[in-house]
């Protein structure tokens, strides 16, 4: 399966892989041949173990910025697994699968992505708890879910920029992206038939250069309007290198509009209730503002969490803001979920 190109800050850690057999899908459907790409930091015989959950279009490096000795996820002190989710280009894909090639995968929600998780650790690596889950964006969305669908399996939670349900806002931004994509002539009504150049370049313009990041952000970042357009040819490079693949967004992005933690069965699409249900101590983080997941759904998801702690990230990135960006950020976050693994 394809690896995108090392960038700075990302962690050279061996590639593995687990074949899980067929993974049955919460609609019924099979994926078939299903393999779970995923890395380990750390020793296997580390007292605590972490999983770490990854974003929308993002490989098992999203969260490296964590990782390291002296950071908040310390390979010296905890075995870490972060796993690669379901239709990223490296864990079974439409842009990888033999069996079922591009629009013939079946639909899969985060749920589907839980299962895969809950069996690379239970079946492939004999893990049967946790000391921490930890994502950010899409993976704070999967710790949340983790914390529903395996109530005791984590003793801690921790949820970065995360929704509990996915908002209106939030189902738009994603769907003006897909539309973007769509809106290629490399889309024939039914699948990509090359790679949709002018989509993802209107793709990047609305999703990555303006709503991942807050009006703030690109006045400090840019001098000038000329400024900017250069910037963007250079956002623009960054996302042709990593070659995602356009089906992979089409079904991945449905996957995050679809999410409810109130779904899960036996809480009747009752969001609150189901979050309620969780028992791990849960540390959800947003900034002031976030054009992608609005802030306020972290800051609702805590409250309905009976160990829910919400702490907000002085940050003026937006969305980005649970990145390593800028170091100021990344330090603060280090600091942060460090302190709160160790209480």
């Amino acid at each position: 399966m394809k690896h995108p190109p090392l960038a700075p800050g990302h962690i050279d850690a061996p590639h593995l892989e687990a074949a899980l057999g067929d993974l049955r899908l919460e609609c019924g459907d099979l994926i078939r041949g299903y393999r779970q790409s995923y890395v380990t930091h750390g020793s296997p015989g580390a007292k605590d173990k972490i999983l770490a959950c990854i974003s929308l279009t993002g490989t098992h490096h999203r969260l490296d910025f964590l990782i390291g000795p002296g950071r908040a996820l310390d390979p010296e002190k905890a075995f870490i697994v972060v796993a690669d989710p379901i239709g990223n280009g490296m864990s079974t894909s439409p842009s990888n699968s033999a069996a079922q090639p591009g629009m013939r995968f079946p639909r899969f929600t985060l749920r589907d992505m839980i299962q895969a998780q809950y069996r690379l650790l239970t079946e492939h690596l004999g893990i049967s708890h946790v000391r921490a889950i930890v994502g950010a964006s899409m993976g704070g969305m999967q710790a949340l879910q983790w914390g529903v669908s395996h109530p005791g399996f984590a003793d801690r939670l921790v949820a970065m920029t995360p929704m509990a349900k996915t908002s209106p806002w939030a189902a738009m931004v994603t769907e003006a992206a897909r539309s973007a994509l769509m809106a290629d002539p490399a889309w024939n009504g039914q699948s990509f038939t090359a790679v949709p150049e002018r989509g993802w370049r209107a793709w990047a313009a609305m999703k990555t250069a303006l709503l991942m990041r807050s009006p703030a952000a690109l006045e400090e970042h840019l001098k000038d309007a000329a400024h900017a357009h250069r910037w963007f040819e250079d956002v623009l490079g960054q996302i042709r290198s990593n070659a995602f693949d356009a089906h992979d967004y089409l079904y991945q992005s449905r996957a995050y509009d679809a999410h409810d933690v109130g779904t899960t069965p036996g809480f009747g699409g009752n969001t609150a209730q189901a979050l309620g249900s969780i028992r791990a101590r849960t540390l959800l983080l947003a900034p002031p503002l976030d054009l992608f997941n609005p802030s306020h759904a972290a800051v609702e998801a805590a409250k309905a969490i009976s160990g829910g702690t919400f702490v907000e990230i002085p940050s003026i990135q937006g969305h980005q803001a649970a990145t390593s960006n800028r170091p100021e950020d990344a330090a603060f976050l280090n600091r942060v979920i460090a302190e709160f693994l160790a209480a």
